[in-house]
């Protein structure tokens, strides 16, 4: 048994089918837990469950979007159905729009906050009830961002929803703690995905590389030690943390 054994453990992804989503139900399902992969884009999961049965995991897609408390319901029950009661939930699924802080528009500000406060909170409430009903404690992880932490110009949605996050995060800590739920929060800062590659390519992307701490950008699999730490029983006694995994961009 490693210190990160997650076997016996089922776990639901949000945001699953593309970006860090994807490497979360990976590394976790590489762990031993088996792994509700949910994304409103239900077609792209055929693809990762494919990949998590490839080394014998087990899989479970859900179309889910997290926008929708009725459609949160209906995901929670059929991972639980399908795979047992949920014991780790990351709270993943996340959008942003980048325009200057005048121009954005009232659907902008739903689109953003609807997905990435709205959700993460409908989300973990509705997890959190079934691990105090059960009654066998859990992991929620909530992946923030560095920008919950510090801003930058053309993001000010995006980092009002996620500074937002970090002190839900907190909130859940204090009051689920008496029901063994620990409750942390992960801030990454750049990682590469298939949503930003070509960026990082650009004049822009590479302006922006040569102005961070150690002028680059990181890989997803940079998450996966942080991620195991707080999946695992190596974190039972953490809960509320605000973790930046940045590279020191926090610090710029």
């Amino acid at each position: 048994m490693t210190a990160f054994d997650l076997n016996g453990r089922v776990a639901l992804v949000t945001g699953a089918s593309s970006g860090l989503g994807h490497r979360f139900a990976l590394t976790l399902a590489r762990a031993g837990a088996h792994v509700a992969i949910a994304a409103r884009r239900a077609e792209r999961l055929a693809d990762l469950q494919t990949e998590i049965e490839a080394f014998d995991g087990r899989a479970l897609p859900i179309r889910l979007d997290v926008r929708d408390p009725d459609d949160i319901a209906a995901a929670v029950d059929a991972a639980e159905t399908e795979l047992g009661p949920i014991g780790i939930l990351v709270n993943n699924a996340g959008v942003a729009v980048q325009k200057p802080a005048q121009d954005f528009t009232a659907d902008d500000y739903e689109f953003v906050m609807d997905t990435n406060l709205k959700g993460s909170w409908f989300l973990a409430q509705s997890v959190g009830k079934r691990m105090i009903s059960h009654g066998h404690g859990g992991k929620i992880i909530n992946i923030a961002s560095v920008l919950a932490l510090r801003v930058v110009s053309q993001l000010a949605l995006y980092a009002m929803s996620k500074a937002a996050v970090a002190q839900m995060t907190r909130a859940l800590a204090l009051e689920w703690s008496r029901y063994d739920i620990q409750v942390n929060a992960i801030c990454p800062g750049y990682i590469e995905t298939e949503m930003n590659r070509d960026y990082w390519q650009t004049p822009g992307g590479q302006a922006l590389i040569n102005m961070l701490p150690r002028r680059r950008v990181g890989q997803p699999d940079v998450l996966d030690g942080t991620l195991l730490l707080l999946a695992s029983a190596q974190s039972d006694f953490m809960t509320g943390a605000v973790i930046p995994v940045d590279d020191a961009q926090t610090l710029m």
